[in-house]
């Protein structure tokens, strides 16, 4: 068997990590290309993923977290379940099938073969026009940092084979950055099968390879690279460095951007997480203190910073993901209007992507990854044809697995 393209590494830096995972995604992209074309996956693939895993779980734990230097005098801790658990799963699906991968699955979640059944029955064998899908939480596991949160093999396997056979357009929308480090970045899935969506809608990379942009206007571009340049520096000074480690990060989008305040594991105490938010609305209403041109989108764990569009007679508003997926529709010839649809979600910022599916055509489906009990009233009182399930695993499962 030839060597491994990933040997056994011992992780002492965060850019170790980082480098690291990167190196996964190589991989997992070669192995992604490999069961489309019908070739063989190398044995090396699994060898490399395992020296991956060994890596990651020789990394020090104290606290439930994994720690890291940052720069050789302060550390960092970690939680790298997502990167751990997916790697290990990947070598599962490597070595023992899909079938046997799938049995693994259903151990691990609770009632997982009864909603994938359901979802099988409720999306039945239809061949759907647009299949628009957000990524965290909905087709994809949630990661303690973007940047990280590389797509595993079984993940790209099972939605590339629903978007070539069940689709004619598929696209993964998503708040992120469509690269430098964005979607495109963490994605293993082949080229040119699914458009991939950055920034709410706003940036496109199509089945061409070409990047489509929605207008912004010059005065506000200007504006949003001097938030851009302050915040830069303000991330740089060592109290407020860590809100670009945790998370999503500082990411610079077209035509917002996000800064994280938490995580997932709640790394940074809650009342300087909370200062932290005051600081960027102080800046945002220096900046723009008519509120004409930015506004704040707190989730809890991240902070949207976002251009608003002119509405015309109404005044100005928030750029949604509604709006990205009518930007989408027009500017790709989706004719949206033909169904069915079926637009994929799992928090409330995914909505408007429902909405305006179902204002351009009633036959829509809807798929929510949720536990939230008032999100799924509010997802079904929009479609009457709404799926909610509680994993992604369970949906991604569902899509890859239809007749």
């Amino acid at each position: 068997m030839p060597a491994p393209d990933i040997e056994l590494t011992k992780l002492v830096t965060l850019k170790d990590f980082y480098t690291l995972m990167q190196a996964t995604r190589d991989v997992r992209f070669a192995a992604v290309q490999c069961i489309f074309e019908g070739r063989a996956v190398p044995e090396d693939v699994a060898a490399s993923l395992t020296n991956a895993l060994n890596s990651l779980e020789a990394v020090p734990e104290q606290d439930g977290k994994r720690i890291l230097s940052l720069d050789g005098q302060r550390t960092i801790s970690l939680d790298m379940d997502y990167e751990i658990n997916e790697t290990r799963k990947d070598i599962h699906y490597l070595e023992l099938g899909e079938n046997s991968f799938l049995r693994m699955l259903d151990t691990m979640h609770e009632n997982f073969d009864a909603h994938v059944a359901e979802g099988r029955k409720c999306i039945g064998s239809r061949h759907v026009n647009c299949f628009i899908t957000d990524r965290d939480g909905t087709v994809n596991n949630y990661c303690g940092r973007y940047r990280s949160s590389v797509q595993s093999i079984y993940n790209a396997v099972m939605l590339t084979r629903f978007a070539k056979t069940k689709t004619d357009n598929a696209v993964i929308l998503t708040s992120a950055p469509l690269a430098d480090i964005g979607l495109v970045d963490i994605s293993v899935a082949p080229e040119r099968v699914m458009y991939y969506a950055g920034s709410k809608g706003r940036e496109c990379l199509d089945l061409e390879g070409r990047v489509r942009t929605y207008p912004i206007e010059a005065e506000k571009q200007e504006l949003l690279e001097r938030l851009n340049t302050r915040l830069a520096a303000l991330l740089a000074e060592p109290e407020y460095e860590k809100f670009s480690l945790i998370g999503s990060g500082l990411q610079f989008k077209f035509g917002q951007t996000t800064v994280a305040r938490q995580d997932i594991s709640t790394s940074v105490p809650p009342e300087e997480s909370k200062a932290f938010l005051a600081t960027l609305a102080n800046l945002v209403e220096e900046l723009d203190p008519a509120h004409e041109h930015l506004r704040i989108e707190d989730t809890g764990l991240d902070v949207e910073i976002i251009l608003t569009i002119d509405t015309g007679e109404s005044g100005t508003k928030d750029f949604d993901k509604g709006d990205g997926v009518n930007f989408l529709n027009t500017e790709f010839e989706f004719e949206m209007f033909h169904g069915p649809n079926l637009i994929c979600g799992d928090t409330g910022s995914d909505v408007p992507m429902l909405e305006a599916a179902m204002a351009m055509n009633k036959d829509t489906l809807a798929a929510f990854v949720t536990r939230n009990d008032d999100l799924a009233r509010r997802v079904r009182g929009i479609c009457p044809n709404a799926l909610i399930i509680p994993e992604p695993d369970m949906l991604v499962t569902i899509l890859g697995t239809l007749p």
